[in-house]
């Protein structure tokens, strides 16, 4: 099953693909919760290139590398990668408040489609916020 996940992120483009695609930015707003975070991430951004982020537990009491390959790259536009035996799908939209950040993917056996969605769009919202908040830092 295919789960859809989108925000919108009043900033420019170059600033949201930025903070999207650098690891100084994935490990500040990478999680769905406060009880998680990113420790590390790593972009060879191109296509056959690899991804990897670090997730864990602030409590130390688990943690697991969210991992793939990155399989098309289209500047300011779209990501699409492979993690597992799944894939995704990033877009870059303009939209009316700026850029629509839509993120399609595989969903996985393990958890509810409520609990995938809900997890993915808290991250999203997390990307969002950490954006708008630093956008006049730059």
């Amino acid at each position: 099953m295919r789960i859809t996940v989108e925000t919108s992120v009043a900033a420019p483009i170059d600033q949201v693909w930025q903070a999207y695609t650098t690891p100084a930015d994935i490990v500040t707003w990478n999680t769905a919760s406060d009880d998680w975070h990113t420790t590390k991430a790593t972009v060879e951004l191109r296509e056959g290139g690899a991804f990897s982020s670090r997730m864990e537990a602030k409590d130390g009491s688990m943690g697991f590398d969210f991992a793939g390959t990155y399989t098309k790259i289209v500047e300011h536009e779209r990501i699409e990668y492979v993690f597992g035996d799944r894939k995704a799908e990033i877009e870059f939209v303009p939209g009316p408040k700026g850029i629509v950040v839509r993120v399609v993917f595989d969903s996985e056996p393990t958890h509810s489609v409520e609990q995938q969605q809900g997890g993915w769009q808290a991250i999203l919202d997390n990307f969002a916020r950490y954006v708008e908040a630093n956008q006049n830092k730059s």
